[in-house]
């Protein structure tokens, strides 16, 4: 999946989404908000209203109470941006130092995309069974991660053939639950690992909870991308602030997966250069029970076993057990094999 989906790196967008409320100045602090916190990515979302919804489209249930009065048509046309508002975003990425994408939901958007030269394509789970539109994406031979919410394995699999029958075989899938914010009990994040399964392919989590666990753990079962809403207020009116990050959520989110990525490691069971200092310290020897005189047997009852590791290690019991004591071995003496014979 080139290099943008290294295992040993999770892939981190910043969804901006929509949260700019159709306007480029907050869109370019939300830019400079996942440059700092130290996203990969940041993403929004391309749209011509006429191209995306009838006139008439009633919004999502969760949308009714948080958005602007009036249809789903009326609030996304509010949403907009146009194609001079993300050249300058595009620019002004590149300038930052932070990969831009965005999701097209149309083949105008697509192409406008496409003139922008985006690196990578991100299909949302509502186009997951738009073909025509996947066919459109494939053809420009670039990456392509797909979220899967609402989608069977059945639905999953055929967005994947179509791609591939394109020639296009740089595809990821994000697990997803598409129902705004969602609940823990719906999150069903076992089901990521049924995708990397059953398709071979490099898997990730679209994360729609309100929290940063579930997406912190999707890294800690091998998540190599992670996709997750952020804001600058949560209190703006619009369809997604109010389950999205908070600037400084985004910023202690981004640092706990790196954390994580840290705490996994290579996967080697082995005494640690950290650890060597204290296993000295915690590891235990023989010593003697009692003072074993000189001539003595040595048996069981005669030896315990304490710290520090300095004597030989209680793994070498039974090499002693039975021998002489070749001098006297004084009480919580380490017992090595100079002493015995």
């Amino acid at each position: 999946m080139n290099n943008y989906f290294d295992k040993s790196k999770c892939f981190i967008i910043a969804e901006a989404g929509v949260n700019h409320n159709g306007d480029i100045n907050i869109a370019k602090k939300l830019i400079d908000v996942a440059f700092e916190a130290g996203a990969d990515a940041i993403k929004f979302q391309t749209f011509k209203s006429e191209n995306l919804v009838t006139k008439d489209a009633p919004k999502a249930p969760y949308q009714e109470s948080l958005t602007w009065y009036g249809t789903q048509f009326e609030m996304l046309k509010k949403l907009e941006l146009s194609y001079d508002d993300y050249k300058i975003l595009k620019r002004y990425c590149d300038e930052k130092g932070i990969i831009f994408i965005s999701t097209p939901f149309d083949f105008e958007s697509v192409d406008l995309l496409e003139k922008l030269d985006v690196p990578l394509y991100k299909v949302s789970s509502g186009d997951l069974t738009n073909l025509p539109l996947l066919k459109y994406i494939a053809r420009f031979n670039k990456p392509v991660i797909i979220s899967t919410g609402m989608a069977n394995l059945g639905e999953v699999e055929m967005a994947v053939n179509t791609i591939k029958k394109c020639g296009n075989g740089n595809i990821a899938l994000l697990h997803c639950t598409s129902s705004y914010p969602t609940d823990y009990g719906d999150v069903n994040l076992t089901a990521m690992l049924t995708l990397k399964n059953a398709f071979k392919l490099p898997v990730g989590y679209s994360d729609h909870t309100t929290g940063i666990e579930v997406a912190i753990a999707a890294v800690a079962m091998g998540a190599v991308i992670i996709e997750k809403h952020f804001t600058l207020d949560k209190n703006l009116k619009g369809p997604d602030h109010r389950f999205s990050l908070t600037p400084d959520e985004l910023k202690a989110f981004i640092k706990s997966i790196r954390n994580v990525e840290m705490a996994l490691g290579d996967g080697i069971k082995r005494c640690l250069e950290s650890e060597k200092e204290n296993k000295f310290f915690s590891r235990k020897s023989i010593v003697a029970k009692r003072t074993i005189k000189k001539g003595e047997r040595i048996e069981a009852d005669m030896v315990d076993f304490k710290r520090p590791e300095k004597g030989l290690p209680p793994t070498m019991l039974e090499y002693i057990l039975g021998k002489r004591a070749v001098c006297d071995i004084e009480k919580d003496t380490f017992i090595d094999f100079d002493k015995i014979g």
